[in-house]
């Protein structure tokens, strides 16, 4: 049966700081934490982002460091707030071309008057400032357009599968639609890898630099296979994530028919997606936690995929 690929938004699936290895109990008290976040039970929330990082060596992403100062604020423990937002700030080289914006996040609203919280826009601003003179503009605004059109048309597939049906004239339109952005993208990108190189987000931003791998990722196995070496290359320099390079390495061992590693590519079986077969299935967590992805069990509820870890 032919493999059907889903396409995810990438932040779901990728964002994550550079060169981070996240512990697999980091996002089984992540996700603890969020559900406390959503019942508003925001003390607890707090304190389970804090049991999350701990279990990484106070270590996470930028987006759950933020989650957790807005526990933090809203939990009224203002010194918490300023110390994570803080550490953001300095440890990240927080500034807000990230889809992150502290300076308007109204969850952020009781710091407002503290006189810290003067300071921390302050450093922020000059972060901005220092991303600003190491940022190519045309090409960072080049690829920014690029990810947008590969994510816009990709972001309408479950809902028109839901409401028209896998093989509906709606989907294959819409199908029709994506694959010729992807044409148009793809000649733009790599015209740029084959010039510059892949370029991190020093240079291109957070946006720009997804573009790169999304368009690859999107591609036909032979321009995979191309410009997996580039790509390996680019994390071992901190220019690309090594989550991103296990989408990508798991995409092209199934096109090649071979078992994935990562666990990161699903197939659709009888309307229901699964995923594709697992070399050493057993052992996947550990791998992932490697590269910075969560559990599979966690990965597995985006898609409402009941799965459970072989024991043996």
């Amino acid at each position: 049966m032919k493999n059907t690929l889903l396409t995810l938004s990438y932040f779901i699936i990728t964002a994550l700081t550079f060169g981070q290895v996240i512990s697999p109990e980091y996002y089984n008290l992540v996700a603890k934490a969020e559900s406390l976040y959503i019942a508003k039970n925001y003390k607890a929330s707090a304190f389970s982002f804090s049991a999350a990082f701990g279990s990484n060596h106070g270590d996470g992403t930028v987006y759950n460091k933020f989650d957790a100062a807005c526990a933090w604020t809203l939990a009224n423990y203002p010194d918490s707030a300023f110390f994570t937002l803080e550490e953001i700030v300095a440890k990240y080289n927080f500034n807000e071309y990230e889809d992150v914006h502290i300076s308007t996040n109204s969850n952020l609203n009781p710091l407002h008057n503290d006189k810290r919280w003067k300071s921390l826009l302050e450093t922020i601003k000059r972060n901005e400032d220092k991303a600003e003179r190491s940022l190519n503009k045309p090409l960072a605004a080049e690829l920014d357009s690029i990810y947008t059109e590969d994510q816009k048309y990709r972001l309408m597939i479950d809902s028109i599968r839901k409401r028209s049906g896998q093989d509906s004239k709606e989907m294959k339109d819409l199908w029709k639609i994506i694959n010729e952005k992807d044409s148009i993208n793809l000649v733009k990108t790599t015209t740029i890898l084959d010039k510059y190189g892949w370029l991190g987000t020093d240079v291109v931003g957070v946006k720009g630099n997804a573009a790169l791998f999304l368009v690859i990722q999107h591609s036909k196995l032979k321009i995979q296979e191309h410009y997996l070496p580039m790509m390996k290359e680019a994390v071992k320099n901190g220019k690309a994530l090594g989550s991103q390079l296990a989408l990508l390495v798991d995409r092209i061992e199934m096109r090649n028919e071979r078992p994935q590693i990562y666990g990161s590519q699903l197939q659709m079986k009888d309307g229901k997606y699964g995923f594709y077969q697992i070399v050493d299935e057993i052992n996947v967590n550990k791998r992932r936690a490697e590269v910075g992805l969560q559990p599979l069990e966690e990965y597995a509820r985006y898609f409402n995929i009941e799965y459970k870890l072989p024991s043996k």
